[in-house]
């Protein structure tokens, strides 16, 4: 706490520095945050990748080092080889598709802090939200100041004026909403003047002001929430008199509590107590309270968030209420955006559990209510364990810690700041479609990279097997270095164009992992076949044409770069080919390069690269390949995800 002015005070330290309630959120603040979904698959993809380079390179070495073939050749080949297989254009993929995404969702109002977040927002199934100020309006309404017996009372709303508007911490909706109420009822702070605070914290749950008035008297004014203002009462009004806070009684205000807490009422307990006039004040003083009554709030919901969250659910998110707030009032909520069944936890039950138990319990749960800011990171930890993409969405201090632990945090441009910059997005608007909007652009983000990936990885493992082989086979190098990177440019080119291809509903409707196996099992598939057809091009051009090392290379670079824009077509959808539209440059780019493939001899740089002019049976020859790759390939695709989904 920091205050402004001059003259002297005692105080009392409990703790320090990181021993602190905020110390303690400061601390896991600054810890690292989680690996993203991204970041994750891009490193066991490369290790994947390493893998293969090294074990086939060092078998093409070892092998035309004992056919003493030229060294140099050699080495220049296998490092060919390897170069081949380096999906080189995946950095600029998905820095287009997630600055791409980034720039969609500021036109809509996100503010992205983190690009490789945008991927996890599009695999995340499982959205935590607080429930005050997401899937509510955060504008807090003083709808009555009710004594212990339900009936209107302007002393208590009087009280409750002077706790709200001298509390010295951090400004609140429920207090602008008492000081709102108040003054347009004609209250203010005249004759009226602070002594000391008792600061609210997140284990009293109550905030006290010492107050004097006009006679001079002081006396302490508690608010907060219901239960622990009553553990410091004795006594309460009743027909307007002073009586025992008894066990019956206390049963007829939580009676009434629960009503209210049914109906959506937030409900806040206030009490008072005479004190005599001394140096200082705490907690100590906090006790024979005579409670005065108590203040009902009401948060409405979003309009158009029970529609959100349900679409959110139809495309496999599940939402759960992660809250402070009392269990009632956020069942109520709850209901009313259409999370209607579902287990209930409290912070109470959270304490009592091992996190193992935590961990077996949160995937069933959908409403966690009255925890505390270390509960929250708890739930977060305790999903993720589960495998779980968890997003969180708040907007308080006592969120910071779940939105740093969290694999997706997303704040609103009116939370704390400390929650703000914690978060990978903020939403500028009040509106929760964005989150919705958010979580498609990261599914079309993941499913562009996926594609280049599958596209890239299996077409140049093909080749790359091919090539080994055909140095094994052939007296000569099936494709000079050159020629090799030539093949690996040319067809970068239309893949560029991945990055704002269309996405098919099959991407979009449900959340997707990085699976390293299932890009192994389709690079072994895909690549099986490419090499297939590659073996059936050597044997072709050495049967009918001869070992002509010339025509050779420039026969197999023709049909290799072919196949590869026609597996691009292939691979880009779930469906045939046929039936999917591709992006428009995606489109425009690869028949260009188709083009420029067949007419590349004739061009004067073919030299350069030892390209000859193909005779006119041998152009035919590779087209009718490559059609009937096309054929080949997608009838793998259909077996493949066939088989995927048994």
């Amino acid at each position: 706490m920091c205050v402004h002015g001059s003259g002297t005070a005692v105080a009392l330290i409990i703790h320090t520095g990181s021993e602190t309630i905020y110390g303690q959120i400061a601390t896991r603040l600054s810890l690292a945050p989680p690996e993203t979904e991204l970041d994750r698959g891009l490193r066991v993809y490369g290790a994947l990748l390493m893998r293969v380079m090294l074990v086939v390179v060092i078998i093409v070495l070892a092998i035309n080092m004992l056919l003493a073939r030229p060294p140099v050749d050699t080495l220049l080949f296998a490092v060919a080889l390897a170069v081949g297989l380096s999906p080189e254009l995946l950095p600029a993929i998905l820095a287009i598709t997630l600055a791409r995404g980034a720039q969609n969702m500021a036109k809509q109002g996100v503010i992205v802090h983190r690009l490789n977040a945008i991927e996890n927002l599009g695999s995340m199934d499982v959205l935590c939200t607080d429930k005050t100020g997401t899937l509510t309006k955060g504008v807090a309404r003083l709808n009555a100041a009710l004594d212990g017996q339900g009936q209107a009372s302007a002393e208590l709303l009087r009280l409750a004026y002077l706790n709200a508007s001298f509390q010295a911490g951090l400004a609140n909706p429920l207090d602008a909403a008492i000081i709102a109420c108040a003054e347009a009822e004609g209250l203010n702070q005249v004759g009226y003047q602070k002594l000391d605070e008792i600061p609210y914290d997140f284990i009293r749950k109550r905030l006290g002001l010492v107050v004097t008035g006009p006679e001079g008297l002081p006396f302490l004014v508690v608010k907060g929430a219901l239960q622990n203002v009553l553990e410091v009462c004795d006594s309460l009004l009743w027909d307007g008199e002073m009586v025992p806070l008894d066990a019956t009684k206390q049963n007829t205000l939580h009676e009434q509590l629960a009503q209210w807490s049914e109906q959506g009422y937030r409900v806040l307990g206030l009490a008072q107590k005479r004190l005599p006039l001394q140096a200082s004040y705490g907690r100590g003083d906090e006790v024979g309270l005579l409670f005065m009554g108590f203040l009902l709030f009401f948060d409405p919901p979003e309009p158009g968030v029970r529609e959100t969250l349900a679409n959110l659910r139809q495309l496999g998110v599940q939402i759960k209420i992660v809250t402070g707030d009392n269990q009632l009032v956020a069942r109520h909520v709850m209901k009313v955006v259409g999370l209607e069944n579902g287990r209930i936890l409290t912070g109470s039950d959270l304490q009592q559990m091992s996190e193992e138990a935590l961990w077996q319990a949160a995937p069933t749960v959908t409403l966690f209510a009255e925890t505390d800011p270390q509960q929250k990171e708890r739930i977060i930890r305790a999903l993720q364990k589960n495998g779980h993409v968890v997003g969180y969405l708040g907007d308080g201090i006592n969120d910071a810690p779940a939105l740093h632990a969290a694999d997706v945090g997303i704040s609103v441009d009116n939370a704390a700041d400390v929650a703000k910059e914690t978060a990978d997005f903020v939403i500028l608007k009040h509106d929760l479609s964005l989150v919705l909007q958010g979580v498609e652009m990261g599914r079309y983000t993941f499913a562009n990279t996926l594609k280049y990936i599958f596209v890239t990885t299996s077409a140049n493992f093909g080749n790359m097997i091919s090539m080994a082989v055909a140095s094994l086979a052939l007296p000569f190098l099936p494709l000079l270095a050159k020629q090799v990177l030539l093949n690996n440019f040319l067809s970068d080119i239309p893949a560029m164009g991945i990055a704002g291809d269309h996405v098919d509903s099959e991407w979009e409707n449900t959340p997707h992992r990085w699976d390293i196996r299932m890009i192994r099992n389709f690079m072994i598939a895909f690549g099986l076949v490419s090499t297939l057809f590659d073996l059936i091009t050597f044997a072709t051009l050495l049967y009918f044409w001869g070992d002509t090392p010339d025509l050779f290379r420039t026969g197999w670079f023709t049909e290799s770069l072919l196949t590869e824009l026609c597996i691009l077509f292939v691979i880009r959808t779930y469906k045939p080919f046929y039936a999917s539209r591709p992006g428009r440059v995606l489109l425009v780019s690869a028949l260009a390069v188709g083009v420029l493939t067949l007419l590349f001899p004739w061009l004067p740089i073919a030299s350069l690269f030892e390209l000859v002019v193909l005779p006119l049976p041998v152009v035919v020859t590779m087209l009718g390949i490559t059609g009937l790759y096309l054929v080949i390939s997608e009838v793998t695709k259909g077996l493949f995800y066939q088989r995927l989904r048994l």
